[in-house]
């Protein structure tokens, strides 16, 4: 038993971990350096023989953790990054890969309710206007009857931005589009709940204009019950 213990369970990486692999060896090896653009998604995706969607999930990574950065006009650079702190920036983000859905979404639960209970002490008519810009195209997608996974994820980007925390929105980036695709995936939202979901998001940002923190955080978590509920059966 004591020889076992020495043994440590295979890790399978994901074309993701493997792009990421790649440009991280790239970086240290000094082909990449601050300030060099990536070929184009199509280009990468033709030389690595993988789907786009992998190219884009491994940047929009990169570009959470600072790594990356997409530039108008210029494309995806390569940010100025000490070489010692790069490497603990790539084995945490190869690490968070693959959590369970519970965790992904216990984790957001608590950084939903200080998001919002900071967006409502701190927005700024600006983030007010944006909120409601998300959620206007969030209903709009609803009253079409079309998928909306998207729009509901800006909508709760717009209140992480509200909260002016960069952590917190830089963590809620990070976990938000893996809990999203379990969502497409499992078909998490029916047509009657996304309808529910409009009234919900008017609570919630009625209640971030009115500046009430505690009746913002409560309707946020009637807003997240179902989910968190659908995770504890995952």
């Amino acid at each position: 038993m004591e020889l076992l213990e020495n043994f440590k369970a295979i890790e399978v990486e994901t074309p993701v971990d493997k792009i990421i692999r790649q440009i991280r060896e790239l970086i240290i090896s000094g082909y990449l350096n601050p300030g060099d653009r990536l070929p184009s998604e199509r280009k990468l995706s033709e030389k690595l023989g993988v789907g786009r969607t992998y190219i884009r999930d491994a940047i929009k990574k990169l570009e959470f953790v600072g790594i990356l950065n997409t530039l108008p006009q210029s494309g995806v650079v390569v940010n100025g990054v000490d070489i010692a702190a790069m490497e603990g920036l790539f084995s945490n983000i190869m690490k968070i890969e693959k959590p369970d859905f519970f965790s992904l979404v216990e984790s957001r639960v608590m950084m939903e309710k200080f998001a919002i209970q900071q967006a409502a002490i701190r927005r700024t008519d600006e983030d007010i206007v944006a909120i409601q810009e998300a959620l206007d195209k969030y209903n709009a997608r609803v009253e079409k009857g079309l998928p909306a996974e998207n729009e509901d994820f800006i909508f709760h980007l717009r209140i992480a931005e509200a909260s002016h925390n960069s952590v917190i929105k830089t963590m809620m980036l990070i976990i938000l589009p893996d809990i999203m695709k379990i969502y497409i995936t499992e078909k998490v939202c029916s047509a009657e709940r996304k309808v529910k979901r409009v009234e919900e998001h008017n609570a919630i940002l009625q209640a971030i204009k009115d500046g009430d923190g505690d009746e913002a955080v409560k309707h946020m978590l009637d807003h997240l019950h179902d989910v968190v509920e659908f995770s504890k059966e995952k």
